[in-house]
């Protein structure tokens, strides 16, 4: 956790201590920590606010996707209930921000669904992007470059061996991109494949169970109402 927030240990220790000591998480010495409900309810709130502040950055300011997470962080603590659930309503009560990332209902409800990467599909196979991390600045507007953002339809074209680049069909335009960066881009199956004949040099991949990479992963994956 000091490593992931670029803080001293005992930083992290000490609001640890303080976030058991209210209710937030239930902590063992030695044995990590987990949220209780309270907590729960409070992360969700907080991620709410996150994801509708990106969204009516990017929507209604022209903010690039880029920029909005730094900003989003920046007014998530200072804005009142009332201003997120107003922004959520002029945007259309929004299920997912820019990047894709579900957004949490004012109830407490949030879609955990796992999701596969780019890198896990097989030769020929066609996917919807569905969502990045908005943490790397650099990387979105690399993807925006190559037209990859959510909602995007993409086709896995070749795959290089030994870990080799993978060959992509993005509309019109065909991007290689490396294996590290297609396993941060999650997708949805299109369930479609190309000719047996494209690309024989090409060997499918054996697909991987679903992955995601969400702050919460760690938490069920149904959706249900935090009490």
């Amino acid at each position: 956790m000091a490593s992931a927030l670029a803080v001293a240990p005992a930083s992290v220790t000490g609001m640890i201590r303080r976030l058991a000591s209210q209710g937030f998480l239930d902590h063992v010495p030695y044995r990590g920590v987990q949220l209780t409900a309270l907590g729960r309810r409070a992360a969700l709130r907080t991620i709410r606010r996150h994801r509708i502040l990106e969204s009516y950055l990017t929507r209604v300011l022209g903010y690039p996707w880029d920029r909005v997470h730094d900003e989003a962080e920046r007014l998530e603590h200072a804005a009142s209930d009332e201003l997120i659930d107003r922004m959520a309503a002029a945007l259309g009560n929004p299920t997912a921000d820019p990047h894709g990332a579900p957004i949490p209902t004012a109830d407490g409800v949030v879609d955990e669904r796992r999701h596969r990467t780019l890198a896990d599909l097989a030769v020929g196979e066609q996917a919807r992007m569905v969502r990045v991390s908005d943490k790397d600045p650099s990387l979105l507007r690399y993807l925006a470059e190559i037209a990859l953002q959510p909602g995007a339809e993409i086709t896995l074209v070749a795959r290089a061996p030994f870990d080799g680049p993978l060959t992509l069909r993005v509309g019109a335009c065909e991007p290689v991109v490396g294996p590290n960066l297609a396993a941060q881009v999650l997708v949805e199956s299109m369930t479609a494949t190309m000719p047996a004949s494209a690309h024989v040099h090409s060997a499918p991949t054996a697909v991987s169970p679903d992955r995601s990479r969400d702050a919460t992963s760690a938490r069920p994956r149904t959706r249900k109402p935090a009490r």
